[in-house]
């Protein structure tokens, strides 16, 4: 975060190593490479704000974070790359999680109790439906017409992807046309707001009003920190909550959902894939095939029962668990791949963050490119790209084709997977090439896939797993790394969740290279587990005691000039005081721990006493070696603009005494400047889509 503006503060460096600086009116939209301009005190004449000596630097966590308001009821939002759903609780039966209702529509082969995040707008972008709604009207369209409707599927993986994102952030639907992200991803949460409210206006029999509900929304933990600002604010436009009732909405992190479920788990709720022991009368001798047809079956049986009873006990397998022992949550989804390392604390059973999250873009969604990749190989590429827009719905209903022959993919398969073809793929190739879809696969030489008389494209099982196998190998890649590093060692469990983990390819992969290492446990509704998991989170938000913070914060200050300590060009004369300037004053490090509520302040001090506006800017970098504001990678993420003019000036002591706070733990950072003599306080969040 940063400090320091208008008329800076100075302060005594509480670290030797800090140096000072006075940034005022920086464009702050820029990573400053190192010393690409000139600290702004010395062109506008400013001082800046200095660390007092001795500098107070206490952590505390704030009393009122456990403070809430009641809510009659939690809802909480996965809203997921490929699939989406809501699930509740009422806070008087907090052993009751409800899924939201049935979804219309469905496809063979697929179970619904969450629906795709698929979203269409009119041809005059308003909304229209979510959905499978969405995507079978889109599909029923006639082709002409389809070009002129705005359809959006897997959008969510641009918040990952996106390295600048802002609140201009576009997406580009099917049909090539643009829109901005911020509209899409709030009228999806106003669907889900609308959807749920109305299920418990049903359910109570009276009206339910928006302010009786605390909100959920969950996302992966690798994504960083300008894609968990992008969804609160897009939350706020849905209106789920505003700047005003910010606590009615929690971001949750997806793998911390997961854990919290998980540590809820009996034995009939999962499977055990590792060798070490035998769950529900599997020993290691059976097939994971085997444990996860049982699963498959308790799913179907219950598929109409949409409420869940959460006993208010710790599972067996938790129970198991000792103080300080560590277990990893693989959250594996359709567009990313969380991994989490997390500490037992007893005797509450809190949970630590005890490596910081990682991961990557290796979510199902992998296994369609490499789909796509094939179909490019046998058709062409410029075919396949032709095709997507000139026929966007014909292209959707292949995918759906081969999104369920995806889901029948196993290790031990042998008979081949059929994909449908669409009739308009069919004609629309031969129009393009001049000749049959037959013939371009006699002639691509992919001998895996053949050509059905029935209109279908034939792949061998071993196709199919050759489509698995880079996602895959990106992910044990990814997992074998996480174990080699000391805090990870001696790992009891790993839990692999998410709609990724469904897949038997997947799990067999991860059983062979980390069987013999730790327990591997799938919980049995593997695909709902955030799901619950961020309802109980949004019962009891103080489960999560301890984080990693993902990035260092500080603010900007002057510090007194060392002759042969601080570089030449930083130095800055005002009124024969020699300052050092753009030195970041550190509040918190990247991967320092962090508890829940943790409130970090600091001391300073206007390096000119008569100063009356005090501008204290707020700095962010990724990596922790870092002593100027202008270093590489230093990024400017908020403001506090104290303004002291009106006071009286008779209470105030020589060196008046700033205090600037910021309270980390959750997903939300706030930071907080008070003048101590007058109480004058001012607030901010921080931005990392606004600068």
């Amino acid at each position: 975060m940063e400090s320091v503006g208008m008329y800076g503060l100075c302060g005594c460096a509480a670290k030797s190593k800090m140096k000072c600086d006075s940034r005022w009116e920086i464009p702050a939209s820029e990573t400053a490479p190192t010393s690409a301009y000139s600290s702004p005190a010395r062109s506008l004449g400013d001082t800046g704000i200095t660390p007092l000596s001795p500098s107070h630097i206490v952590n505390d966590a704030d009393p009122n974070v456990s403070e809430q308001q009641m809510f009659l009821v939690v809802v909480a939002i996965d809203f997921g790359t490929t699939s989406s759903g809501y699930a509740y609780s009422f806070t008087k039966e907090p052993e009751c999680i409800h899924v939201m209702r049935r979804w219309e529509g469905g496809d063979p082969g697929v179970s619904n109790q969450k629906t795709p995040t698929t979203i269409l707008l009119t041809p005059e972008r308003k909304f229209h439906s979510f959905g499978y709604a969405a995507r079978d009207f889109y599909h029923d369209l006639d082709p002409n017409e389809a070009k002129q409707w705005l359809y959006l599927e897997k959008f969510k993986m641009k918040l990952h992807t996106t390295g600048d994102l802002t609140m201009d952030t576009d997406l580009t639907a099917a049909n090539g046309k643009k829109i901005k992200a911020l509209e899409i991803f709030a009228y999806a949460l106003q669907y889900f707001k609308e959807q749920a409210l109305k299920e418990l206006s049903d359910q109570a029999g009276s009206e339910f009003e928006n302010s009786d509900v605390r909100w959920v929304i969950t996302v992966p933990a690798i994504w960083k920190q300008p894609a968990k600002q992008f969804m609160r604010q897009a939350a706020y436009q849905a209106g789920l909550a505003s700047p005003e009732t910010a606590e009615q909405l929690i971001i949750a992190l997806e793998p911390e959902a997961a854990s919290i479920y998980c540590r809820k788990l009996r034995l009939h709720q999962m499977i055990e894939l590792s060798s070490k022991a035998a769950v529900n009368g599997y020993s290691s001798g059976d097939t994971v095939g085997a444990g996860f047809a049982q699963a498959k079956e308790h799913i179907r049986r219950n598929r109409q029962s949409r409420t869940f009873l959460v006993e208010n006990v710790i599972g067996e397998i938790w129970s198991e668990l000792e103080e300080g022992d560590k277990y990893v949550v693989v959250d594996s989804g359709g567009g990313t791949v969380d991994l989490t390392v997390h500490q037992i604390r007893l005797p509450e059973g809190h949970l630590k963050e005890l490596y910081k999250a990682t991961g990557g873009p290796y979510g199902s969604l992998g296994v369609d490119y490499e789909f796509e990749k094939l179909l490019c190989k046998i058709f062409g590429e410029d075919f396949i790209e032709q095709f997507k827009i000139k026929r966007p719905a014909a292209w959707v209903d292949l995918m759906i084709a081969f999104e369920s022959r995806k889901r029948a993919a196993a290790p031990d398969r042998t008979n081949p997977l059929n994909i449908t073809l669409p009739f308009s793929f069919i004609d629309y190739y031969k129009k393009f090439r001049g000749h049959s879809v037959e013939h371009a696969l006699r002639k691509s030489n992919v001998d895996f896939v053949k050509w059905s008389s029935q209109g279908m494209l034939r792949m061998s099982p071993d196709a199919m797993n050759a489509l698995f196998k880079p996602t895959i190998d990106s992910i044990i890649e990814h997992l074998r790394d996480l174990f080699q590093k000391p805090e990870v060692s001696t790992v009891k469990f790993l839990f692999l969740v998410g709609g990724f983990a469904e897949a038997p390819l997947l799990q067999q992969a991860v059983q062979a290279a980390f069987g013999d290492t730790c327990r591997i446990i799938i919980p049995q509704d593997v695909g709902l587990t955030i799901l619950k998991g961020a309802v109980l989170f949004g019962l009891d938000p103080a489960v999560i005691k301890v984080r990693r913070s993902p990035l260092t914060y500080g603010v900007g200050v002057l510090n007194r000039y060392v002759e042969g300590k601080h570089p030449p060009e930083k130095l800055l004369v005002k009124d024969g005081t020699r300052w050092c300037t753009d030195v970041f004053d550190k509040f918190i490090s990247a991967d320092q721990s962090v508890a829940l509520g943790e409130l970090v302040k600091r001391s300073y001090t206007p390096a000119k006493p008569s100063q009356l506006v005090i501008v204290i800017n707020i700095y962010s970098c990724e990596h922790d070696e870092v002593s100027f504001i202008t270093d590489p990678g230093v990024k400017k993420c908020g403001t506090l603009r104290l303004d002291l003019t009106g006071t009286s000036s008779t209470a105030v002591p020589a060196r008046r005494e700033i205090q600037t706070l910021m309270q980390f733990g959750d997903t939300e950072i706030k930071a907080t400047a008070v003048d101590i003599a007058t109480s004058k306080s001012v607030k901010v969040g921080i931005d990392f889509l606004n600068y």
